[in-house]
């Protein structure tokens, strides 16, 4: 605890009336139960080794109000070390963190204290500065946010076949977002002449961006996953002369460290035993989602030439042998995909879920992997998800409090938050613990939705005017 003390203000300010007035000062703060020769505490009359441990029993969302007391209070909630006693005492929060695209393409994050249902809107991130190398003897910057407007799949594989002039038009784009250790990384993307290696992390204890250690190589478009507290990346596209080029390599960011280390490429095994030499030049493999499972990186993978796609299985990354393997075949084959290009999935309570989409955005069902039979079984035959069809995310997957959770719009436009409950026979909540519940009773409100199997429960709901989903993360702080 010795940390906080220094967040006190200095022993005594020198004084224009000579050493006696000095410590005649000094002597004031002594007796004053407030203060101490260090200056004013956290809280009158007691230590601040107990002040802190006070603080760190308040919930995270009140802390944004307790930066405002006074700056001693603010540099308390600001620093780690109250994070520190917060892991200790069993008091971590799993907020969720939801990006959005409003209609001028700007990107803003928002964050979601599940508890109290309050939302909170985070800084805006950095803007670059990158010297377009298109326009040699300009001696103009361009500046470019860290992150712009997503673009379906289809333009990105459109650039395969040689038609750039899409490519040419575009903005900064193309980003990833991870979160280890408490912290979002925006990484890469691409601006109009190249693809970048920068990366950019947000802290959610000090509320604000910073730029960490770059990528090896520049990539847009590529999949995030954590194993053992680190952040890996893998696959995306790169910019060439011949337009994009997508990538088989993959490394691994540790942020204890700042530092980058290099994995073993994806082999792209089922790539390799296309028929004949053309479709071995017109079909492009690329990874199509990561998630972290059973201590190994499943990359389910597909091989693209616009307007085709045909799934190809996947691979699987062991840390342990630092080697890939080929995804079972009916795990890679079976894994649901969203669209083109995308394979969204989450892990809750150490079960691998995804959202299987029918012909229509307005239903669909909830999968899980079922690893002894090899096969992707249906567990939620309808979720109550909207008609979204120009939306680029009209649904986003989530797993926080040992739920598994569904983030889209609500009939009236909001973006809402929903939580998967399953119900027992005779219609309530199970009184004991299944992998979607943890025996909450049942519930009857308007913010019900009944599905075959479970209660969908609105647990926040919010007006974000037009703006579109992009991508979530669950940050435990």
């Amino acid at each position: 605890m010795g940390a906080f003390l220094s967040l006190a203000s200095p022993k005594c300010r020198t004084s224009d009336f000579g050493e006696t007035s000095k410590n005649e000062s000094c002597k004031k703060q002594k007796m004053s139960p407030g203060c101490t020769q260090y200056g004013p505490r956290l809280i009158p009359s007691l230590p601040d080794e107990l002040s802190i441990q006070i603080l760190a029993w308040v919930p995270r969302i009140c802390y944004f109000n307790m930066k405002l007391v006074c700056r001693k209070w603010k540099e308390a909630v600001m620093n780690p070390e109250l994070f520190k006693v917060r892991k200790e005492l069993g008091m971590r929060e799993e907020w969720l963190y939801i990006l959005t695209k409003v209609e001028d393409d700007t990107l803003l994050w928002h964050a979601l204290d599940p508890l109290s249902r309050k939302w909170q809107r985070l800084p805006p991130l950095p803007h670059v500065v990158r010297e377009d190398e298109s326009r040699k003897g300009s001696s103009g910057l361009w500046t470019w946010n860290v992150v712009g407007p997503s673009i379906k799949i289809a333009e990105i594989v459109k650039g395969w076949l040689g038609l750039k002039d899409k490519l040419d038009q575009m903005p900064f784009c193309g980003c990833a977002i991870g979160a280890v250790d408490g912290c979002l990384y925006v990484l890469g993307g691409f601006s109009r002449t190249s693809t970048m290696r920068s990366v950019w992390r947000f802290d959610p204890i000090l509320n604000s961006w910073s730029e960490v250690t770059s990528m090896s190589i520049g990539r847009a478009y590529c999949k995030t996953g954590i194993l053992n507290n680190k952040l890996y990346v893998v696959g995306g596209v790169s910019r060439g002369r011949a337009g994009l080029t997508p990538l088989q390599s993959a490394e691994v960011f540790d942020p204890c460290t700042d530092t980058w280390s290099q994995v073993p490429s994806m082999p792209f095994s089922r790539a390799q035993v296309l028929p004949n030499a053309f479709f071995a030049d017109m079909l492009k493999p690329i990874a199509t989602g990561m998630t972290s499972y059973m201590g190994r990186l499943c990359v389910p993978q597909s091989l693209y030439s616009w307007p085709f796609f045909v799934d190809v299985g996947g691979e699987i990354y062991d840390p342990d042998t630092n080697s890939w393997v080929e995804m079972p075949i009916g795990m890679g084959e079976g894994w649901p995909a969203r669209q083109a290009g995308t394979k969204l999935s989450v892990v809750v309570d150490g079960e691998l879920y995804a959202f299987d989409p029918s012909s229509s955005l307005e239903s669909g069902k909830i999968k899980v992997y079922d690893q002894k039979e090899d096969a992707w079984k249906v567990v939620i035959g309808e979720v109550p998800i909207s008609d979204f069809t120009d939306s680029e995310s009209p649904y986003l997957l989530a797993g926080f409090h040992g739920k598994l959770h569904v983030i889209t719009k609500d009939a009236n436009h909001k973006i809402a938050v929903l939580r998967a409950d399953l119900r027992d026979n005779l219609g309530c909540l199970p009184s004991s613990s299944a992998s979607l519940s943890d025996g909450l009773l049942c519930e009857h409100s308007d913010s019900l939705a009944v599905s075959d199997t479970v209660v969908w429960k609105v647990i926040s709901s919010r007006d974000f005017g037009s703006a579109e989903l992009v991508s979530c993360q669950v940050l435990d702080v």
